[in-house]
């Protein structure tokens, strides 16, 4: 959807058999690091995990806040960010700062960018409130909004020209300029954050981080990833 982009800073490699490490040195006699040899293959570790963590509800979800994974999440609303930045057990953000990247709204007013790669808004279509009451978000109110947003940039542009500190010329601009950030998050916190945010109640862009962010959990624990679809995935559940 949209420009929303998710893309793989780093991650722990090897992460079933990190969590399977975990997992064995709860019960093992001996120091697990010195067994490495002995450790079954990644497919296998996955199949444990889920046979003795996850499965018939156990729940048992410490082992799997080892390994971690680093996004870099790009062209979402501010809004998303808000959103998802209230889950902070076990996921760290460094976002970027509207007071340092100001130039990309004055690029706007000079033509050098298009308005919606720097404010987002949502497509035309037919919506519904938390209410569930509808409503139809038309091409003609769309339009209205894009020139809504070239005329805050074009107040934004005169504040700074006035000598305005970019923290205060940027109450101007509308609250959906885009965003980006980096976010670490290890396997319980990555399922938390998809418990909550890729349910049907969820908010659009919300689900849509989620969904974008999916195909890089299951090229990375695909096992996991896989018990995960079948259980949880968008079923609302209590977030582990």
């Amino acid at each position: 959807m949209d420009r929303f982009t998710v893309e793989i800073i780093s991650q722990t490699p090897n992460p079933q058999q990190t969590i399977y490490a975990a997992m064995h040195q709860d019960y093992a006699e001996g120091f697990v690091a010195h067994e490495r040899e002995l450790w079954p293959s990644e497919e296998r570790c996955g199949e444990l995990i889920v046979n003795n963590l996850l499965k018939g509800g156990r729940g048992h979800y410490g082992p799997l806040e080892h390994p971690q994974m680093v996004l870099n999440i790009g062209w979402f609303p501010h809004s998303t960010m808000q959103q998802i930045r209230t889950h902070r057990v076990g996921v760290s953000f460094d976002v970027q700062s509207f007071r340092y990247t100001g130039k990309r709204i004055l690029d706007v007013v000079d033509g050098k960018r298009d308005v919606e790669e720097v404010f987002y808004l949502r497509p035309v279509g037919s919506y519904s409130d938390r209410q569930g009451k509808k409503y139809d978000y038309t091409t003609a109110q769309r339009q209205q909004d894009i020139t809504w947003c070239l005329e805050a940039s074009r107040r934004y542009k005169e504040r700074i020209e006035q000598g305005f500190a970019e923290e205060h010329a940027r109450g101007l601009i509308p609250f959906d300029i885009r965003q980006h950030w980096i976010m670490s998050a290890n396997v319980r916190s990555l399922m938390h954050l998809l418990d909550l945010r890729w349910k049907a109640d969820a908010q659009l862009e919300a689900q849509k981080m989620c969904e974008v962010i999916w195909p890089h959990f299951q090229a990375w624990t695909p096992t996991i990833a896989n018990w995960y679809e079948n259980n949880r995935l968008k079923k609302a559940r209590l977030a582990p």
